[in-house]
C-alpha cells in the first residue's frame, strides 16, 4: 500500500477490520450483527477458564451468522497432541474455519507438549490438519516476559516456517497505547523483510479502570506520558476513552510511507456494540489532509 494521503491511510485501514469474543460473550456479536460488516473476521479468545465446546460453539455460531471465525489455539493450553486433534476436529466441523491464529498464550508452564507457536507450527498442525491461513501475534512495545531479539527471531521463523508449509500468514499485534511505538515496530517488520499482512490491535471504547486492568493482565505500557498522549489521564479513573487520538497519531505516522498491508484489530473492551458502533463512525467520516486533521471529532455515546 503507498499511501499519499490520509484518507487513502484511513479507507486502509478500517477496510475488513476484525474483532475478538470470548466464548462466554459470544450473545454479543448476535445483538450487534446488523452492524458488523459481513463476512468481517472475528477471533475467538482462548481463555483458561472456557472449554473446548464453548470455543466450538462460539466458532459455529459466528459462522451462522455470517462472520468468518477465527479461533485461538493457544499452544501452552494444549493438554496433548490428541488434545489438539480433538479441538481442531470439532472446530473444523462445526464451523469450517479458514483461519486460525495460533499463539504461546498465558500459562507459565506449558500444559502439554507445546511451550510456544513455534512447537506448535513445526508439530505438524498445518498439514494435519489442512490449514491454509494463519495468523500469529506481534509485539510492538515489546513482551513482558520475552526479551525483543528472541521476539524477532520468532516472529521471523513463524513467518518463514508457515510460508514453507504453504500458508498465508497475518501478524495481529497486541492492543497498545503508544502509536509512535506502533509505527516504528511496523517500519521494522517490514525492513526485516516481513511483507504478510499486519492488523494493529486497537481497544475500542471503554472506561478508564478497565482499560488499564487489561493492560496490567497483558504487560502494556501504561505511563502517565503514554496514556496522556492516547487521550486520558491516570488520575481519572471514572472516564470513558475512544482510540480516537491514537489513531490520528497512527494515520498521521503512516502516510506517505508504503508499509504494506495494515489493517485494524478491534479488542471490544467496552463490549462489541459500542466497539462496533465506534469503527462505523470513525470510518465513516472525512478526515482532513493537514496536520491539524482529527479522527476524534464526533463523540461516543
Amino acid at each position: 500500500m503507498t499511501a499519499s494521503t490520509r484518507h487513502d491511510v484511513e479507507t486502509a485501514l478500517f477496510r475488513n477490520y476484525s474483532l475478538e469474543i470470548t466464548g462466554k460473550d459470544i450473545g454479543q456479536i448476535e445483538a450487534a450483527r446488523s452492524e458488523i460488516p459481513v463476512g468481517a473476521p472475528i477471533n475467538i479468545a482462548f481463555l483458561g477458564n472456557e472449554t473446548h465446546a464453548q470455543r466450538i460453539e462460539a466458532a459455529a455460531r459466528i459462522r451462522k451468522w455470517g462472520f468468518e471465525p477465527v479461533p485461538i489455539i493457544s499452544s501452552r493450553r494444549l493438554r496433548s497432541v490428541q488434545d489438539r486433534d480433538e479441538l481442531l476436529g470439532g472446530l473444523i466441523s462445526a464451523a469450517r474455519p479458514t483461519r486460525f491464529m495460533l499463539v504461546g498464550g498465558d500459562p507459565s508452564s506449558p500444559a502439554g507438549p507445546y511451550k510456544d507457536s513455534l512447537d506448535l507450527i513445526a508439530g505438524g498442525i498445518i498439514a494435519d490438519h489442512d490449514i491454509v491461513h494463519v495468523g500469529i501475534a506481534g509485539y510492538p512495545e515489546g513482551h513482558p516476559r520475552i526479551d525483543r531479539r528472541r521476539l524477532w527471531e520468532a516472529l521471523e521463523q513463524k513467518v518463514e516456517l508457515l510460508k514453507t508449509c504453504g500458508c498465508t500468514v497475518e501478524i495481529t499485534t497486541q492492543f497498545g497505547f503508544d502509536a509512535d511505538a506502533v509505527i516504528d515496530w511496523i517500519v521494522e517488520v517490514r525492513a526485516r523483510g516481513i511483507d504478510v499482512p499486519i492488523r494493529i490491535g486497537v481497544p475500542g471504547p471503554a472506561d478508564v479502570k478497565r482499560l488499564l486492568r487489561f493492560a496490567a493482565q497483558f504487560g502494556v505500557a501504561s505511563s502517565a506520558a503514554i496514556v496522556g498522549k492516547y487521550g486520558f489521564s491516570l488520575a481519572n479513573l471514572v472516564s470513558k476513552v475512544g482510540p480516537d487520538r491514537f489513531m490520528n497519531r497512527l494515520q498521521g505516522g503512516m502516510t506517505g510511507r508504503d508499509l504494506g498491508a495494515v489493517l485494524l484489530h478491534l479488542y471490544p473492551f467496552g463490549g462489541i456494540a459500542e466497539t462496533v458502533a465506534w469503527a462505523a463512525r470513525a470510518a465513516g467520516r472525512q478526515i482532513t489532509e493537514s496536520e491539524g486533521g482529527t479522527l476524534g471529532r464526533a463523540p461516543y455515546p
